[in-house]
């Protein structure tokens, strides 16, 4: 939920504006102001994400009022809504988030509230990053970016000793017996040979982790070895508790949305080919798409069809070979519209069944790809 204030010379137009907004979803109109300098004065007051601003207003401009915003909060998202285009090169100037022109439509705004979440989200991310702490990321692949220089990647000296570390961030900060550690990353190894590839890496990556300024200590206790993460948290952590928390809302924060598809960058620990975490692969993508078709019912049901296709399209990314959801895809590109994206969808999935899995789509799946294919091609024809 974002809170917005409007500001607007034309009480009808204010009007407008909030029911198309409340239309819209997920906003919360914190303020309607017909007069701009008391809005300007109510917002040292009222905490808002976002501002819905008139242009042309007698006593003071919309663009001049959106300069005494920027004095107050700088980075607060600024939405033009005016019937002139001419001043679109001033609002650019000033660094708005959007300007639209009247009259303007629910899903123009639609677009502009996606907008607003996603740099709130953003400057969210932003303020978290400016700390100069390790980052652990587990999401695509295993990384620890060093503080020392920024965005430069810790470097291993063996695969073994970046995969011991990755074993022991995954059974986070719990001590693991010397037996499973050999068993998982060793398997099948005469156990003396193991043992000391096992002390020889446990040497590596404490150097390692000291040398490159990464605070994250490896202990010896009676149960075996841990990792003591020291307050760093990994990105699968907080991506599960987000993914739960959605699960369990009954109204839903489109920011959300946002914010999830910006944390997921791939699977746990993916393309590392590290056996012992697919357990935990699965259990996080089994999480994610039960949250993707959650939010694909949602924006149905508040007919957003443009996000419902975006998270049918996320799912189609995770499983190419789904039938189900490349026929649902499909058939709501089809109903926006999108003839040429439709068939794009219907060849990703003849390629994926067909060539990848070397099996025959369904009967459904073929007679909608031949009436897809022929409306395109009739259209290239009529082009």
């Amino acid at each position: 939920m974002i809170r917005v204030m409007l500001i607007d010379d034309e009480a009808d137009a204010l009007k407008l504006l909030e029911i198309l907004l409340k239309q819209v979803g997920n906003v919360e109109i914190a303020g309607t102001y017909l007069n701009p300098i008391q809005a300007i004065d109510a917002l040292n007051q009222t905490m808002v994400d976002a501002v819905f601003l008139d242009i042309q207003m007698p006593g003071m401009k919309g663009t001049e009022a959106a300069r005494r915003i920027r004095s107050i909060s700088p980075e607060l998202p600024i939405i033009f809504t005016t019937a002139y285009a001419e001043y679109a090169l001033e609002a650019f100037e000033i660094d708005s988030t959007d300007y639209l022109l009247k009259p303007f439509t629910v899903g123009r705004l639609e677009n502009t509230v996606a907008r607003i979440i996603k740099n709130l989200y953003k400057a969210d991310l932003a303020l978290l990053n400016k700390a100069p702490v390790p980052s652990v990321q587990t999401l695509g692949g295993f990384h620890i970016v060093s503080p020392l220089k920024t965005g430069t990647e810790v470097v291993w000296k063996t695969k073994k000793e970046r995969e011991l570390c990755a074993f022991l961030i995954h059974h986070e900060g719990k001590s693991v017996n010397a037996g499973v550690i050999i068993e998982a990353l060793w398997p099948g190894y005469d156990l003396d040979k193991a043992k000391s590839y096992l002390y020889t890496c446990l040497s590596y990556l404490r150097r390692s982790l000291t040398d490159q300024g990464i605070p994250i200590h490896i202990r010896k206790g009676n149960q075996g070895f841990s990792a003591e993460l020291n307050d760093i948290t990994t990105d699968a952590s907080p991506f599960e508790i987000l993914l739960n928390q959605i699960l369990d809302e009954e109204n839903m924060h489109e920011k959300h949305y946002h914010q999830m598809n910006e944390m997921y960058t791939g699977d746990y620990m993916g393309e590392c080919n590290f056996d012992w975490a697919i357990a935990r692969q699965l259990e996080i993508k089994s999480l994610y798409v039960r949250v993707l078709r959650k939010w694909n019912r949602y924006y149905h049901g508040q007919e957003k069809l443009s996000l419902a296709a975006d998270s049918l399209q996320r799912l189609l990314t995770i499983f190419p070979d789904s039938e189900i959801d490349g026929r649902a895809l499909i058939r709501l590109h089809l109903k926006l519209g999108n003839r040429s994206e439709a068939y794009r969808v219907c060849l990703q999935l003849e390629q994926a069944v067909r060539i990848q899995l070397g099996t025959e789509l369904e009967e459904e799946t073929m007679l909608l790809l031949q009436q897809t294919m022929e409306r395109q091609s009739a259209q290239s024809n009529e082009s």
